[in-house]
């Protein structure tokens, strides 16, 4: 198998914009694992369903396919509480997990999810756990918004990261912890080409790459 760099973190920290990079730099495929709970989670509600419901969800998350992956609604409050929701059922993880494990296993891969250096990848060779206050990330999540011409208030798009962030912790199913071994990078006053530079700087220094 060749190199795992696994980035794990809470939403709207940066890194999926730090994933792309790092894939880029070293040459590796790049996967947003979160996208595929997300697809699973618009699947279940384009059906009228309930993503918190089990069956449904697992049978959504079964269904996948490669173009549910580049639908353009998977972004925004609604996709976001619906990921939250089937994320937490253990039938929907499993579903997934092969899906994720096979990407990385043949060249080595970046990816960025909640449990990448903990569940899907845990003997990974580097592990980042990307980080931001909740107002800087709320902050963020809001730009995109606007950028999209959705009309949404700074205070409860942060407030639904809160929330957003509370669930990922408390669920049972693997929830949102940094791995043991995992370097932390904290965003908050950092941009995309300073938390890039961060990065590398944690990557070579602790564990050897460049």
């Amino acid at each position: 198998m060749g190199l795992i760099i696994a980035i794990d973190g809470p939403a709207a920290a940066g890194k999926g914009t730090l994933a792309r990079r790092l894939a880029a730099h070293f040459g590796l495929p790049y996967l947003d694992t979160g996208l595929l709970y997300r697809a699973t989670g618009r699947r279940v509600l384009d059906a009228g369903g309930e993503p918190a419901d089990p069956p449904t969800a697992e049978a959504a998350a079964r269904a996948l396919q490669p173009d549910d992956l580049s639908r353009s609604d998977l972004r925004g409050p609604q996709a976001d509480s619906a990921a939250s929701a089937v994320a937490s059922i253990p039938g929907v993880r499993a579903a997934l997990l092969d899906f994720q494990r096979s990407f990385g296993t043949e060249r080595g891969a970046v990816l960025d999810g909640r449990d990448i250096g903990t569940i899907v990848f845990p003997a990974a060779k580097a592990k980042l756990f990307v980080t931001a206050s909740a107002e800087a990330r709320g902050q963020r999540r809001w730009l995109e918004l606007q950028a999209k011409g959705i009309d949404a208030d700074l205070a409860e798009v942060t407030a639904q990261v809160r929330v957003r962030d509370q669930q990922d912790r408390d669920r049972t199913a693997a929830p949102l912890v940094p791995a043991a071994d995992a370097l932390t990078l904290d965003t908050t006053a950092l941009d995309a080409d300073a938390a890039f530079a961060c990065a590398l700087d944690l990557l070579r220094a602790h564990r050897g790459l460049g």
